[in-house]
């Protein structure tokens, strides 16, 4: 692959085509204000140069908007030219049936030289004024910005367009990844001190060694990256028997792989762009409370149910804080986080910037003033100037970080917007995307940590199913805690061997789902009920083991492979409810000590594992001890497990007992 800082940062240009595409690159060219020469490949066009071979020189970066077949012959050309690199913007590559080949074809005639696309727009490099790009765009030069690429030019150009104040240095598209991935243009982006934050638009992740990579350096330049990841991997759900298949899915997945890498993951479009401001004016930024402050109780109440929802908190006022709010304010005014300051200092700047500077002078790592700012098309707003000179003030007076938020995202004017970045202070768009946006940066999170291997599981097409005495034998073998138990092959020979074990569980062999088809029956006592339950049961060979009855709580244990993300470790509440309650949690394979129980104490029924009304708490170093031991089978078999599940794991206050269990996994 060719020097991608030649191909995004070039001298010279070639627009390879005629039509419409190609004119409306060489137009976009001039309107960046790209200075060096821009030359027109074209066998008949006015003005243009006949073929790539009378190019007077190799350009650096080319634009090929040509049908599919003939931009291999033109890549072709251009690599024997010398030529820095290249975007394709023609589709029918390997997204059609009948493409495989032609990518093929499309590699080999690119050979070293670097090429984006096939099937993409290209980029707008506003930093060095570059357009290689068939369409509009909002870009407008800037000295420094965040980068925002996609897979799909269509999202990339509507990103290009907003007017919320953020500088955008570089937009660019993927396509088909054919040569070079979203994570590689990444990382070569991420070099440029100009560039201060990544922004990701995802449908598949693809090569997950190159998105370790780019965090890795990310996270040694302090660059943060947010990210918005659409579409669902159904590789990580195919022939998926188990619980944990259903629960975790490949969004659960891509979750728990963000998390490990460090990826701010939000929701949507908007969030994307409200936390790219945030990245851009504060760099990384720790969890932590945030402040907030307007001159309405209702904007109050929304922040305070807004944030609650989202699992921000609220830093409380200190004394100091509320001390000298009752000097400014007044004994009329209830001083609290959110604040209602009221109006009764609305319009004295300097006062209002005392209350905003006492507001952000605390604990809190982020100061919100809400407030809407009328239509100037169709409303007189001197009076709401006050707002902005205030706040300049308080960020110049505290160094602390501040921001403006809107309720509507109209109503905070684009030139206001641009302001206050200049000033330092955070302009948000938005009540719901704002709060979502600061959520993902100052809501609790996992700890990164990019650079701990992350096993790759494989497709496991030929996987087969080990029932449950194998599965059990198996995690005995790991260290797992396993029930007494016998194997039987008749109703009569099950009660039996029942007799030394009483009470005790008797389940049918060869079943994934047991309780719902019949195949468990609880706390037999004896003989005949034994052989009468297995007689019941439809099939021909029976597990019998002893019956844990001081159990505290059961919880579901399962790790699926899936290839987009990894091995997802799922905790969660056990049992034939557990899709049901949905009482889940996700990490990354290998997941630390620390990191499952924090997890475990994220559930809802965590309260039972310390000891709920009087009962007993459970064995937590058990339990932890039997997650571990699960996950180190899983990563000492690397490619070879494509699911584990135990459920119920019963924990009692001296045991974690393997219940039932299932893996599957490669001959």
């Amino acid at each position: 692959m060719g020097n991608l800082n030649r191909l995004f940062r070039p001298d010279s240009v070639a627009v390879i085509g005629g039509g419409a595409w190609c004119r409306s690159v060489i137009g976009a060219l001039d309107r960046i204000g790209f200075h060096g020469p821009v030359w027109h490949v074209h066998p008949k066009a006015e003005g243009a140069i006949r073929s790539i071979a009378d190019l007077p020189a190799a350009p650096d970066a080319c634009f090929i908007g040509v049908n599919r077949t003939a931009t291999i012959d033109c890549l072709r050309d251009l690599s024997a030219k010398g030529a820095g690199g290249a975007v394709c913007f023609a589709s029918g590559f390997a997204e059609t049936g009948d493409g495989a080949e032609l990518n093929a074809a499309l590699l080999a005639a690119a050979g070293d030289m670097a090429i984006v696309g096939p099937n993409c727009y290209g980029f707008v490099n506003a930093l060095d004024k570059v357009a290689l790009w068939p369409d509009v765009h909002g870009l407008i030069p800037v000295e420094s910005g965040v980068a925002i690429l996609t897979q799909s030019s269509n999202i990339a150009l509507n990103l290009s367009m907003q007017r919320r104040g953020l500088p955008i240095a570089f937009v660019g598209t993927a396509g088909n990844q054919a040569q070079i991935g979203l994570s590689q243009i990444a990382q070569a982006l991420i070099q440029d001190p100009r560039i201060t934050a990544l922004g990701l638009h995802i449908e598949g992740v693809g090569d997950l060694s190159a998105l370790q990579d780019l965090m890795k350096e990310a996270h040694r330049l302090g660059k943060p990256v947010i990210a918005l990841k659409s579409g669902r991997s159904e590789a990580a759900q195919t022939a998926a028997l188990s619980h944990t298949a259903s629960l975790s899915g490949s969004d659960a997945g891509a979750t728990a792989l963000f998390d490990r890498l460090g990826i701010l993951r939000v929701r949507s479009l908007d969030a994307l762009i409200e936390a790219l401001k945030h990245a851009h004016l504060y760099g990384p930024t720790a969890p932590g409370a945030i402040a907030s402050l307007s001159c309405s109780g209702g904007e109050a109440s929304l922040m305070a149910d807004g944030g609650d929802a989202r699992g921000l908190t609220f830093a409380p006022l200190t004394q100091a804080q509320d001390a000298a709010l009752y000097d400014v304010l007044g004994p009329l005014v209830t001083r609290a986080n959110p604040l209602d300051y009221h109006t009764f200092i609305w319009n004295d700047a300097p006062k209002m910037a005392e209350v905003y500077a006492i507001m952000a002078s605390g604990p809190a790592a982020l100061t919100v003033i809400v407030v809407d700012f009328p239509r100037p098309d169709r409303c007189q707003t001197d009076a709401w100037d006050c707002v902005e000179e205030a706040a300049i003030l308080a960020r110049q007076r505290t160094g602390k970080r501040i921001a403006l938020l809107t309720s509507l995202s109209e109503s905070l004017p684009e030139d206001m917007s641009a302001r206050l970045m200049q000033h330092g202070i955070l302009p948000l768009h938005g009540l719901d995307a704002s709060l979502d946006a600061l959520a993902v940066i100052y809501g609790p999170r996992h700890g990164a940590d990019p650079d701990r291997p992350i096993p790759e599981p494989g497709l496991h097409i030929e996987a087969i199913m080990r029932d449950e005495a194998e599965a059990k034998s198996v995690l005995a073998g790991c260290g797992l805690d396993v029930p007494r138990h016998a194997l039987a092959s008749s109703p009569e020979e099950a009660g039996q061997l029942a007799k030394p074990m009483l009470p005790i569980v008797l389940k049918a062999r060869g079943l994934a789902h047991k309780s719902e088809m019949g195949g468990v029956a609880l706390n037999l006592l004896n003989a005949e009920q034994v052989i009468s339950a297995a007689s019941a049961m439809p099939c021909d060979t029976y597990y019998i083991e002893e019956m844990i009855t001081d159990g505290v709580v059961e919880l579901l244990i399962g790790i699926v492979a899936d290839p987009a993300h990894g091995y997802v470790l799922t905790l969660g509440a056990g049992g034939v409810l557990t899709e049901l309650w949905q009482d889940t949690c996700h990490l990354l394979v290998p997941a630390t000590e620390a990191e499952i129980a924090t997890a475990l104490d994220t559930l809802r029924i965590a309260p039972l594992l310390s000891g709920y009304r009087g009962k007993p708490a459970a064995n937590r170093t058990a339990l932890i001890a039997a997650v571990r031991a699960v996950q180190d089978y899983v990563v000492a078999r690397q490619v070879g497990v494509a699911e584990i599940e135990i459920n119920p794991l019963i924990v009692t206050p001296t045991r974690a007992v393997v219940a039932d269990a299932l893996i599957r996994e490669e001959r």
